[in-house]
């Protein structure tokens, strides 16, 4: 169970810091003024999506050359005591690292990894009250964990992972802590807005007066499909069906794109980039087009539209970002993770196909684990063949 002492949960966290934060806080730039484009002239119905099937809580294993990759990212990446380590952000460790590596030691079979990072999450990212974990854990702080704010997507990322692993090594206990965090998640980070039930990036500090923030790649689809039947009574099916509506709308500029973080509003349900952070298509909501295509999603205008930018936008050199206002592209091409994410959703919607770089072309832990997590996704989407390209195939 996920329970560590520590300070109480504050009402405004300072969450998002790291890569995100550091970010907005470098550019210094928020999203104040008009909507984006024509696509906010006037709020989107929040229109119902049917529930999808649940999906097996194991789909696949990876092959001899995903397991090597993953034995590259575990000797970079994963410290003896199984903190799985940030390397492009100080050598913070995240809740979402901690899911992202026991997801990823699950489909390699390595239940020792599993197992290292499992105990450290529990021992150092535990909250008081609940079974989620705190989003960060600073080595250079007297108290590592300063703020017990939970990321969503971490807490989601280590639900699968126990699920999936429980499956694989017939562990019981794990199963019923994923059944634990996934009813704290339900309980403490969602909220019903406008008629569409929100997930919110954390328990603390994303609800505003005039409405909700949400980080749209947040909504990792085949792991709210997976971890459905631990929720009863539909609840976490609801929450994923409302958030593929949400995806569908929520794109902005001249290539339709998510933004990394959207404000709902709460009395017109009218969608627009949350101020304070940059209106970009960047580092977090490059992961959209990741969870739709790993879920099936191959025709959702999040997919086909992050796949359309990729192939025209420079496709020489992948930008990094685009701004949804003027635009822009970053002046610098996306690593190794822009590209497998890139190249899955051409393999997804029928594009050209090109290269899947290899891990070691990966700068740091992020660009990384989304090299990875591409991979996976590539293996376990529906209809794709029995194994990942091998690297650079």
């Amino acid at each position: 169970m996920l329970r560590p002492a520590g300070l109480p949960i504050p009402l405004q966290s300072p969450y998002p810091q790291g890569r995100r934060g550091v970010l907005a806080a470098l550019l210094g730039l928020g999203v104040a003024g008009t909507m984006l484009g024509p696509r906010l002239a006037q709020a989107p119905q929040a229109t119902p999506m049917p529930a999808l099937p649940a999906l097996a809580p194991r789909a696949s294993s990876g092959s001899a050359a995903d397991r090597a990759e993953w034995a590259v990212f575990r000797q970079r990446f994963l410290a003896a005591d199984g903190r799985v380590v940030d390397t492009g952000n100080a050598n913070v460790s995240h809740s979402e690292g901690q899911g992202f590596g026991m997801l990823l030691a699950e489909w390699a079979g390595d239940r020792d990894s599993f197992e290292r990072m499992l105990h450290w999450t529990i021992s150092a990212l535990a909250r008081p009250s609940d079974r989620l974990a705190a989003w960060r854990w600073a080595p250079y702080d007297s108290n590592p964990v300063s703020d017990l704010n939970n990321a969503t997507d971490g807490d989601l990322a280590i639900a699968w992972a126990l699920q999936r692993a429980a499956a694989r090594w017939e562990v019981p206990a794990w199963r019923r802590l994923a059944s634990g965090i996934v009813a704290d998640i339900l309980a403490l980070c969602t909220r019903t807005v406008a008629d569409r039930i929100l997930l919110l990036p954390g328990a603390a500090g994303f609800t505003r007066a005039q409405g909700c923030v949400v980080n749209l790649s947040y909504y990792n689809l085949p792991a709210l499909r997976a971890l459905a039947p631990l929720a009863g009574a539909g609840a976490l099916a609801a929450v994923e069906a409302d958030g593929r509506a949400l995806l569908a709308q929520a794109r902005f500029g001249r290539w339709g794109l998510p933004p990394d973080w959207l404000m709902v509003d709460a009395a017109t349900g009218r969608l627009s980039p949350a101020t304070g952070w940059p209106a970009r298509f960047s580092w977090d909501a490059i992961r959209v087009p990741l969870f739709l295509a790993w879920a099936g999603q191959n025709e959702a205008p999040g997919l086909v539209a992050a796949a359309r930018f990729w192939a025209q936008a420079r496709p020489e050199s992948l930008p990094a970002w685009a701004d949804l206002r003027s635009g822009a592209l970053s002046p610098y091409a996306g690593h190794a993770g822009v590209r497998a994410i890139a190249a899955l959703s051409q393999a997804a919607t029928g594009g050209a196909a090109s290269a899947w770089p290899a891990l070691q072309q990966a700068p740091d832990y992020y660009a990384a684990a989304l090299v990875m997590l591409a991979r996976m996704a590539r293996a376990e989407m529906p209809g794709a063949p029995p194994h990942a390209p091998a690297c650079g195939a």
